[in-house]
């Protein structure tokens, strides 16, 4: 398996720009520990997120010893981004048997089909797990920017519900509502070309996924993703994935055109 294209680029926000909202410590570094900011009466989610690295002493002990020498820019990375359902125990494990054919099949390929790597997006929840990523957050809609070369992802709050019939999409249809501090986004719609990690796990157009949003405090944000795609999954299956905040920072675009086809095949 390989993680080219997936880890490869450089972290690269509007770095060190303060702002006037992060709160500060008495030595005038930013308190992440500070309440949770609102808006509107909730939680404000605003702001750049990375999920939290896995030591590296956990990732050397469950993957095969020649794995580091592939990949360098691995150490700093999350363990769901190479395998989503790497705390499940083997026989937890919720794939179906010709699922775990498919990414047994992926991953001798070295993951050479994996979208990212084609320059095509990694759509979610792969797209959370790379790089940070921006929430905007406003009252009647939440947009997430990602520093991937991923669509902006649009998020609904007006309590409109999923479309009934929906065209397939790269980051599906996504509508939330907020029961108490944490808001609830439920998902659907997606097509079936992006993977869930790494590792290939597949998504197929009829999963549904919802996400538990619950900003612990100023610098922590907590995620619980729940999958349901019965064409891949015995059951559906939660995973609990935490982020921290990149203070006085923002995302930078990112542009990947190596994959273009189409211009040989214009006419003059």
């Amino acid at each position: 398996m390989t993680l080219a294209g997936a880890l490869g680029c450089a972290q690269g926000q509007w770095l060190h720009y303060p702002d006037p909202r992060t709160p500060g410590t008495k030595d005038g570094k930013p308190n992440l520990t500070a309440p949770a900011p609102r808006a509107n009466g909730n939680p404000d989610l605003s702001g750049v997120w990375e999920i939290d690295a896995t030591p590296l002493s956990e990732l050397k002990a469950a993957l095969p010893p020649d794995f580091f020498e592939l990949q360098i820019d691995l150490p700093g990375a999350s363990k769901y981004i190479v395998n989503l359902l790497w705390d499940f125990k083997p026989e937890d494990d919720p794939s179906r048997p010709e699922t775990k054919a498919l990414v047994r099949q992926r991953q001798q390929s070295s993951s050479k089909d994996l979208p990212p790597a084609r320059c095509l997006p990694g759509s979610v929840p792969y797209s959370l797990l790379i790089l940070p990523f921006k929430i905007v957050q406003t009252p009647r809609q939440i947009v997430m920017l990602f520093e991937h070369y991923d669509p902006a992802r649009q998020i609904y709050t007006d309590g409109r519900p999923l479309p009934q019939d929906p065209d397939p999409l790269w980051m599906g249809y996504s509508a939330g509502r907020w029961r108490g501090d944490t808001l609830v986004v439920e998902s659907a719609g997606f097509n079936d070309k992006s993977w869930l990690d790494a590792s290939g796990h597949p998504r197929s157009e009829s999963a549904r996924m919802i996400e538990r949003f619950h900003r612990r405090d100023f610098g922590h944000l907590e995620v619980e993703v729940t999958i349901n795609d019965p064409k891949y999954y015995t059951r559906a299956f939660t995973v609990k994935l935490p982020f921290h905040l990149i203070p006085n920072s923002d995302v930078l675009e990112a542009v990947c055109a190596e994959n273009e086809k189409d211009r040989v095949h214009l006419a003059n």
